[in-house]
């Protein structure tokens, strides 16, 4: 697992003069030391090796016997400003992973295994433990390892205190097992399953909406209005997987940028479409909050926001009571036939 910063294959300067062009090896040793407990604590039984190498490997022996790869990449845009303003940064790492694994399982796939990418203009060792251990208990609720990662000091590239997270995962499914929305059919049934809150998307509205509220009074909404912005990402991975289980899941769908409306026509095959039906789930006060600053249409919030539903699930219809109940979503919607192939929110 590389960490330290690198010297980009320039060669390696002295120690002295590197720092005095704005690059401190010994802060990336230090970070290192300050995370590699974390790190371990992730390991699952496919992880070869330990931190230190160049490359990460990670055996499939013996899990699957017709394995297709799944693989995400994804960041957490401006939600890093909101961690920057509020002074916090141990659960951004969480972002990171669910923004990567939510992704993937909704191929079917276990997540097994998950690589950072944090960059900044000059290392503060503290924040940069807090951030790696934030994504270290994002792998370990997704139950996948943490088996590498690259620390970059670039002087001159960010801002004083900002800095850049990028992830990267991947998972494997069974052949027989892969989920990819061809066997959706018409009358099909849509699961919710409730999001945490605003999750990682949508934060360039969302500061330009509150930049000029003070974060620390609750403004009505029960907490402090920056630790409701800073609320992680909700990990999808044990629910879905809970339902494949059990269910004959056929299409899942991760909401993300682009709402309801550019996410949900992704999984559907030709010829379909869908409806969400208004009113049938919770949409939690975040979400109300941020319509009135801005005077939002429902236009505008289906298509930019989860407005509390993180991940739909589609299965047949006389599968979806048992399959909302099991993941506390609620049937929000239905598979229709539909030349268009769009995704409407009726009611």
């Amino acid at each position: 697992m590389t960490r330290p910063p690198d010297p980009a294959g320039q060669g390696t300067p002295s120690t002295d003069a590197y720092a005095q062009a704005g690059v401190d090896i010994a802060a990336g040793a230090a970070v290192v030391d300050g995370i590699k407990d974390a790190v371990r604590a992730t390991y699952t039984p496919g992880v070869m090796g330990d931190l230190g190498g160049f490359g990460a490997m990670f055996s499939l022996q013996g899990r699957f016997s017709d394995p297709i790869l799944v693989s995400g990449t994804d960041g957490v845009g401006t939600k890093l400003l909101v961690a920057n303003r509020v002074g916090r940064h141990d659960t951004i790492g969480i972002d990171l992973v669910a923004m990567c694994v939510n992704d993937i399982i909704t191929s079917g796939a276990q997540p097994l295994f998950f690589l950072d990418y944090f960059a900044t203009g000059k290392l503060d060792p503290a924040i940069a433990v807090d951030v790696v251990k934030g994504i270290a208990e994002g792998c370990r609720r997704s139950g996948c390892a943490l088996v590498g990662g690259e620390t970059a000091e670039m002087p001159g590239m960010y801002g004083a205190g900002h800095y850049d997270l990028a992830g990267f995962a991947v998972g494997a499914v069974e052949r027989r097992d892969l989920v990819d929305g061809s066997r959706i059919r018409a009358d099909d049934v849509l699961v919710g399953i409730p999001s945490s809150g605003i999750h990682s998307n949508g934060y360039s509205l969302v500061r330009r909406l509150c930049d000029e509220l003070d974060w620390d009074q609750t403004h009505g909404l029960g907490r402090p209005l920056g630790q409701i912005l800073l609320e992680p990402t909700r990990i999808y991975v044990h629910d879905c997987r809970a339902l494949l289980k059990r269910f004959d899941v056929r299409g899942m769908v991760h909401i993300t940028g682009g709402g309801f409306t550019e996410n949900i026509p992704r999984v559907l095959p030709k010829g379909l479409g869908a409806v969400l039906w208004k009113g049938s789930w919770q949409i939690q006060p975040i979400f109300h909050f941020l319509k009135e600053r801005g005077g939002l249409t429902d236009a505008e919030l289906y298509r930019t926001f989860n407005l509390g539903l993180g991940m739909i699930v589609i299965v047949p219809q006389d599968q979806a009571d048992a399959a909302a109940a099991i993941v506390r979503g609620q049937v929000v919607g239905q598979v229709r036939a539909d030349p268009t192939g769009q995704a409407l929110v009726q009611g």
